[in-house]
């Protein structure tokens, strides 16, 4: 009873340290947002970067840190990996996220097409 116990509680842990921001996403309906509201400006491809930097493998990714990619001052300063909760904010409001940066889209207020991009951002290793 006791192992059964601390087995209960060790699947609790696990599970709660699991990132939760891209938990609830789809990635399939993620692929299909990423077409709508991203791949104008940004491929997935590595090394093609569109208007805006590449996003293969962004997850983890430090800010402002593709070589031959022209960030703006405020991208550069923002000095941060770019984790589920710091892409679903940007996602959300770019230009509260990171004000002075240069990108033109407005944000997406709809939660779950966020996580789905999210979800399928991390499928794209």
């Amino acid at each position: 009873m006791k192992n059964l116990k601390i087995s209960a509680l060790l699947a609790g842990w696990m599970l709660a340290a699991l990132p939760t921001a891209h938990a609830a996403g789809d990635a399939v309906r993620g692929a299909k947002a990423f077409d709508e509201e991203c791949a104008e400006c940004h491929s997935l491809k590595e090394g093609k970067n569109k208007k805006g930097p590449s996003l293969n493998a962004i997850l983890g990714r430090k800010s402002a840190s593709i070589a031959d990619f022209n960030y703006s001052d405020a991208m550069r300063a923002y000095n941060q990996a770019w984790t589920a909760q710091a892409i679903d904010a940007y996602i959300k409001a770019p230009k509260k996220a990171v004000p002075g940066g240069k990108m033109k889209y407005e944000g997406l207020a709809d939660d779950g097409a966020r996580q789905d991009i999210i979800a399928f951002l991390s499928s794209q290793h």
